[in-house]
């Protein structure tokens, strides 16, 4: 089987090594142009890229995925399957090219949090168990017939992060699974509308400021919950002596008080809290504006909160 791999970031990498292990037939891979990036700017490589150019895998950076040139080189590949692991949406003379079809890696548990986040939303919303599909490519993102699924739990204190890497190990090898599922014929494609009947579905829409800001009214679980789930990367924001501080990490502190909602409490020692509608976001990681990330406790020991 002729397989070309499409993807971006590390998250990505670990499912074309996974393949490559495999044993699997990957004959080129389609990745992100290269970016300025740093102080410097010098000109930047995805994470894909360097894994395919240290493993001597083809490499195409189309800028647009219509542009003639990078559709006559795919016809020319001769691809069986194509696999889109963490890469932009293809138009359909890309996905519908190959005899097999495109499939994709989603971390969710389709049809639940379709969308551009599905890890972020998965702990924000507080679910206990998320997981990982391949699915068949179609016109409307993330809705195609599914392949395979695998689930597995969500700590109560685990971040965004913590989920991502797990995940990324797990869709890898369902991805394998997949492939040899469908290079046997053993694989039957599951309608997501047969799995969405009498189910209210959740999705997972791309994170932007707004959805960073911290409403301190809103309840300490909810509030952990958003700060886990923006962790390690965009973060959840507040402000305090009027500059931005994103926190990254939290404890909470059940307890009914009278405090004013978003009032922030410190020994100048050890701990640095702000009071919810139903008690106390302890703050454990943070970085506030012009400085960098951080303990609490490095923190107060260099900075005294008005």
């Amino acid at each position: 089987m002729r397989i070309i791999f499409m993807g971006t970031p590390e998250f990505a990498v670990a499912s074309l090594d996974a393949l490559m292990k495999a044993g699997l037939n990957i004959i080129a891979v389609v990745t992100a142009p290269d970016k300025p990036a740093g102080r410097g700017l010098k000109m930047h490589e995805s994470a894909v890229k360097q894994y395919a150019t240290a493993n001597g895998l083809p490499v195409l950076q189309p800028i647009r995925l219509k542009d003639p040139d990078f559709i006559l080189s795919l016809q020319q590949l001769k691809a069986d399957l194509q696999i889109v692991v963490a890469f932009r949406m293809l138009p359909e003379v890309v996905w519908n090219m190959p005899p097999l079809g495109t499939i994709n890696l989603h971390g969710s548990l389709l049809p639940q949090y379709r969308g551009a986040a599905p890890i972020n939303w998965a702990v924000i919303n507080g679910e206990k168990e998320t997981g990982v599909t391949t699915f068949k490519l179609k016109h409307e993102i993330d809705t195609g017939d599914i392949l395979l699924q695998r689930a597995f739990g969500i700590a109560e204190d685990e971040t965004a992060g913590d989920v991502h890497d797990r995940m990324k190990v797990i869709g890898a090898d369902l991805l394998v699974e997949t492939v040899k599922g469908l290079a046997a014929g053993t694989l039957k494609e599951k309608p997501q509308d047969a799995l969405a009947t009498n189910t209210v579905l959740k999705h997972a829409p791309k994170i932007f400021t707004e959805t960073c800001v911290i409403d301190w009214s809103h309840s300490t679980l909810d509030i952990h919950n958003l700060i886990r789930g923006l962790s390690p990367f965009p973060g959840a924001l507040t402000k305090l002596d009027g500059k931005v501080l994103k926190i990254y990490k939290s404890a909470t502190e059940y307890q009914d008080h009278q405090q004013p909602i978003g009032t922030m409490f410190t020994d100048g020692k050890n701990f640095l809290k702000f009071a919810t509608s139903n008690g106390f976001i302890h703050v454990l990681d943070l970085q506030l504006e012009g400085k960098k990330r951080m303990s609490v406790t490095d923190f107060l020991r260099g900075y005294r909160p008005q």
